[in-house]
């Protein structure tokens, strides 16, 4: 009788804890989550932003998280996603279609600086955040944008200027040359309007030099 009875109190029991996941599911979606944490993320950075901070912003506890998320380092990549996306696409678009080389190149700096400095937020996600975690989700897609970038230069210079090496090393070089100026304007909380003619004198004074090259 008393077995039969915890047992029935079991299966309840059960019963109300998946009922209560699938309300958490359908009141807590992802969309809200990422939200909320771009929102925190401004104010505290990743390193002091936990899961239990977001959490505890929505209402919820941070267990409700992990129905959607694996883990932070997750939830963080998966804001900045589609952003990698819209980066590759333009570089994959320049080396597709035929278009004057230099002049292409030059847009798709420029854009890449522009987008850093509009959504800074989202570039430190990308770019600058060290957390191991983190780098396992971003790292592929920064090897992916450094790729494309190289055969963005090897088009422009064209194979015969150098051996591969000294491609690679180009292309490593002016990326990195673009990073740094986006990190500088961030850190010093400058908009692209306010820099934008120092930023095409940037892109310019780069790609005369890769010009010597070709």
């Amino acid at each position: 009788m008393i077995a039969g009875l915890e047992h029935f109190i079991s299966k309840r029991m059960g019963g109300s804890r998946m009922c209560a996941r699938r309300a958490v599911a359908q009141e807590l979606n992802r969309t809200r989550i990422l939200e909320e944490a771009k929102e925190l993320f401004t104010l505290r950075g990743y390193n002091q932003l936990t899961m239990r901070h977001i959490a505890n912003s929505l209402g919820y506890s941070h267990g409700a998280l992990y129905y959607h998320f694996k883990d932070k380092a997750e939830l963080f990549y998966s804001m900045v996603a589609e952003d990698f996306d819209k980066l590759l696409g333009l570089q994959k678009e320049f080396i597709q279609h035929d278009q004057p080389r230099m002049e292409g190149l030059k847009r798709i700096m420029l854009e890449f600086i522009r987008f850093g400095m509009e959504n800074p937020h989202h570039y430190e996600i990308m770019f600058m955040v060290r957390d191991p975690e983190l780098l396992r989700y971003t790292r592929p897609m920064q090897n992916q944008c450094l790729e494309l970038f190289y055969a963005m230069v090897v088009r422009v210079v064209g194979k015969s200027a150098g051996n591969g090496f000294d491609h690679y090393m180009m292309a490593h070089s002016l990326f990195m040359s673009l990073h740094g100026f986006v990190s500088f304007c961030i850190h010093t909380y400058r908009t692209f309007a306010e820099v934008e003619q120092l930023a095409k004198a940037h892109v310019d004074f780069l790609c005369e030099g890769l010009a010597q090259t070709a």
